[in-house]
């Protein structure tokens, strides 16, 4: 059964930092180890993210951004994974963007990101917006860059939202 996605509660955002890092460490077996330190970390409005599961096993923080709903983070814990629960989530963070259609940044080659994102809907883009530039610009200034080429990508709002 999958669980149902709903916004977390602010006392749940410290716990969400564990799913990211376990989530994270399924990026070695490409040789990608990141900084410490979690996304999650940086909320400070707990309506910005969605959940999974009581408690959460998987979550998803987005803010809008240059007029657009921007996905700053996906994880999914990997005891959870490969059942189609991020693709359930990320229909719920599209859901979320109505009309705005949805921008996130990511490894090029990573074999599960970009391909997993066109199944999604989403294509590249090459000129972001400026405030989306600046996250761009701040995650090649926190090493992100050295870790992978990076891309961003955009998702357009659904017909008739």
């Amino acid at each position: 059964m999958v669980p149902a996605v709903r916004t977390a509660d602010a006392a749940e955002l410290p716990f969400l930092a564990e799913i990211e890092r376990a989530a994270d460490l399924v990026f070695h077996a490409v040789g990608i180890v990141f900084p410490p330190g979690t996304v999650i970390d940086t909320v400070e409005d707990a309506s910005q993210v969605l959940v999974m599961g009581e408690p959460p096993i998987a979550f998803a923080y987005c803010s809008r951004l240059d007029d657009h709903l921007h996905l700053h983070q996906i994880a999914v814990h990997p005891q959870h994974a490969r059942r189609g629960l991020g693709t359930v989530l990320m229909e719920a963070v599209v859901e979320r963007a109505g009309s705005l259609g949805v921008t996130l940044t990511t490894f090029a080659h990573v074999p599960w990101n970009r391909p997993w994102y066109a199944r999604l809907g989403f294509a590249e883009m090459v000129s972001p917006g400026p405030e989306l530039a600046d996250v761009v610009k701040a995650e090649r200034d926190a090493g992100l860059d050295d870790l992978g080429e990076r891309l961003v990508m955009y998702r357009p709002p659904r017909i008739g939202t």
